[in-house]
């Protein structure tokens, strides 16, 4: 398996380079689905492969994702991957109080809910066309749970457990039957909750 290279981005710079909704569902592509052209990025987030390709620099110039190297073929159908299996995106402390960095935060969660909310729409969507097993296997499951924040934390970090042998990026046993699935774990506290 390959290693894991989790990263946690706390440059605003970065953030800010990222929350542009065309570079971010550019990003959540090659996090899901692996190395990708930028041909092959503008078929799935719907740009042209010319502004896909500015994207992909500029995410590049940012250090979230490089060429493959070793990858047959010229410039333009070299594949671009990310630079680590997992990122989480949060200010610095000294950063966290600044207006403008909390509203780049901000935006990356936002953008991050959006892309989700999409991705289930279009999986809605599409659920009649699947073959059964598929069908039968999706879930699109809610809960309201009682917990501490203690408690959540216990909780986030053991569904993350669970949940990361099987990560698209870093999994090398996956049975030949396997498909890319997005799976979304939210846990917040419920605005004007007790």
């Amino acid at each position: 398996m390959p290693a894991e290279a989790r990263r946690h981005v706390t440059d605003v710079r970065v953030m800010r380079a990222l929350a542009n909704p065309v570079r971010y569902r550019i990003f959540g592509h090659l996090m899901g689905a692996g190395p990708q052209t930028a041909s092959e990025c503008a078929q799935v987030v719907g740009a042209t492969a010319s502004n896909c390709s500015y994207h992909l620099r500029e995410l590049a110039r940012y250090g979230l994702i490089e060429r493959v190297a070793e990858a047959p073929g010229d410039a333009r159908e070299r594949p671009w991957r990310t630079t680590g299996t997992g990122f989480s995106f949060h200010p610095s402390e000294t950063d966290r109080d600044d207006p403008a960095t909390r509203l780049v935060s901000g935006r990356l969660v936002h953008l991050g809910i959006d892309d989700d909310a999409a991705l289930a729409h279009a999986s809605a969507d599409a659920h009649d066309d699947l073959p059964r097993p598929w069908r039968d296997a999706e879930a699109l499951n809610s809960y309201g749970i009682l917990v501490s924040a203690e408690e959540l934390v216990a909780l986030v970090a053991r569904v993350d457990a669970v949940v990361r042998p099987f990560i698209a990026l870093t999994r090398e046993d996956a049975p030949p039957d396997a498909c890319a699935v997005h799976v979304t774990f939210q846990a917040f506290r419920r605005p004007g909750g007790a």
